[in-house]
C-alpha cells in the first residue's frame, strides 16, 4: 500500500513540475484562454491545482463548511485564494507545492485524476502536448469509471460503452466499443470536450457528444 501510494506521489510531483515549467514563459493573454474546463480560463485552472496540492483533510473539510456543503463555491474560493494577480506568481506558486502531499479525505486515485485532468484542461487550449505514465491514466480512468459524476467522477457517462485503449488494448465496460488513447477516454468520461474523430468503435460517437461538466474540479 506504502508502495503504491508513493508512486501516486511520484507522478503527482513529475506531472506538476513539466506543467509549471510548460506555462514559465506564456504570454500575456494566454492565461485568459478558456480551459476545456467549463467556466474557468487557464490562471483559474492554474490557481486550483495550487489550491488542491495545499489541501488538506482538515482544510477540505474546513472549506467546505465554509462554503455551506457548496463544491462549485468551495472550489471558487480556493481559486480566489491562490489566484496571483501576475499569473506567473502562480505559476512559482505551484513549483513550490510540486512536493506537497497533502489531499483531502478521498481516494488517492483523484490526485490522479486531478493533475492528469487539469494539466489537459490547461495543455490543450494552449496547443501543448502533454504525456503521462500510461498506469497512472489508467488508474485514473478506472477510478473515474466506478466514480458517480455528482461525485466528480464519470460512471453515467461511460453506462453502456466498452473503453479500449488503442496502445495497450486494455479495456472497461461491457456494450458498444469506443477506442482511443487512454487519456482522451480520461477526458470524456470526466466531461471533456474531446474531438470525435479521436475516438473509434460504435459507440464513438455517443461518447463524443456528452454533455461537459467540471468532472474532477469537483474535489
Amino acid at each position: 500500500m506504502r508502495k503504491a501510494a508513493a508512486t501516486v506521489w511520484q507522478t503527482v510531483r513529475s506531472v506538476r513540475r513539466r506543467l509549471a515549467a510548460d506555462l514559465s514563459d506564456l504570454r500575456e493573454g494566454q492565461w485568459r484562454l478558456p480551459s476545456l474546463c467549463p467556466g474557468w480560463d487557464v490562471h483559474d485552472v492554474l490557481a486550483h491545482l495550487v489550491d488542491t496540492a495545499r489541501t488538506s483533510r482538515l482544510s477540505f473539510v474546513r472549506d467546505l463548511l465554509a462554503a455551506r456543503m457548496d463544491f462549485d463555491r468551495a472550489n471558487a474560493d480556493g481559486i480566489a485564494r491562490e489566484k496571483r494577480q501576475d499569473p506567473q506568481d502562480t505559476d512559482d506558486a505551484l513549483k513550490k507545492a510540486v512536493d506537497l502531499t497533502r489531499t483531502p479525505p478521498a481516494n488517492l486515485a483523484t490526485r490522479l485524476v486531478e493533475a492528469v485532468v487539469h494539466g489537459e484542461d490547461i495543455r490543450r487550449p494552449l496547443g501543448i502536448r502533454g504525456s503521462y505514465p500510461e498506469p497512472a491514466v489508467a488508474r485514473a480512468l478506472a477510478y473515474q469509471l466506478r466514480t458517480p459524476v455528482s461525485f466528480g467522477g464519470g460512471r453515467e457517462r461511460a453506462a453502456g460503452l466498452r473503453l479500449i485503449d488503442r496502445k495497450t488494448g486494455a479495456a472497461w465496460g461491457r456494450g458498444d466499443g469506443v477506442e482511443a488513447d487512454a487519456v482522451d477516454l480520461l477526458l470524456a468520461v470526466s466531461g471533456r470536450p474531446v474531438a470525435r474523430e479521436r475516438f473509434s468503435g460504435t459507440g464513438a460517437g455517443r461518447l463524443a457528444a456528452m454533455p461537459a461538466g467540471r468532472g474532477s474540479g469537483r474535489r
